[in-house]
C-alpha cells in the first residue's frame, strides 16, 4: 500500500496526504478520488498533457514513462526531468511514499 502527499504550486491549496493506495492506481485516479482537481481533458487516454505532474519523490514506485507519454510531456507547460503525465503514472506492485507536486493549473484555465 501506497501513501501519496499531493503539494501545489498554487499556494491557496493547502497539502492532501491520502494513505493505503493499492497498486495499479495512476497518480490521476488517486487525485480524483480525493477530490483533487486535476485537469485530464482527454478522459485519461494519454492523448494531451493536462494531468501534467511533478513526481518530487518515489518515481521508482511507479511504470517508466512510455515514448507516446515522453512525446506529450514535451507539449507540457514547465515540464522539467521529473515531470509525468497523472493518467500515466501507475503504482506498482509494492508500498511507499510518493510525493507529487500539482502544478499552477490557472494558466490551463486562462485558454
Amino acid at each position: 500500500m501506497y501513501t501519496v502527499k499531493f503539494s501545489f504550486e498554487d499556494e491557496a491549496y493547502e497539502p492532501v496526504t491520502i494513505s493505503k493506495i493499492p497498486a495499479g492506481y495512476s497518480l490521476l485516479e488517486v487525485a480524483l478520488d480525493a477530490e483533487i482537481k486535476l485537469h485530464h481533458n482527454c478522459g485519461m487516454v494519454c492523448s494531451c498533457s493536462t494531468c501534467h505532474v511533478y513526481v518530487a519523490s518515489g518515481g521508482e514506485f511507479l511504470d517508466a514513462p512510455s515514448e507516446r507519454e515522453i512525446g506529450f510531456l514535451e507539449q507540457a507547460n514547465n515540464a522539467r526531468p521529473e515531470s509525468r503525465l497523472g493518467c500515466q503514472s501507475v503504482l506498482l506492485e509494492g508500498d511507499g511514499m510518493i510525493e507529487v507536486i500539482v502544478p499552477d493549473q490557472a494558466l490551463l484555465d486562462r485558454k
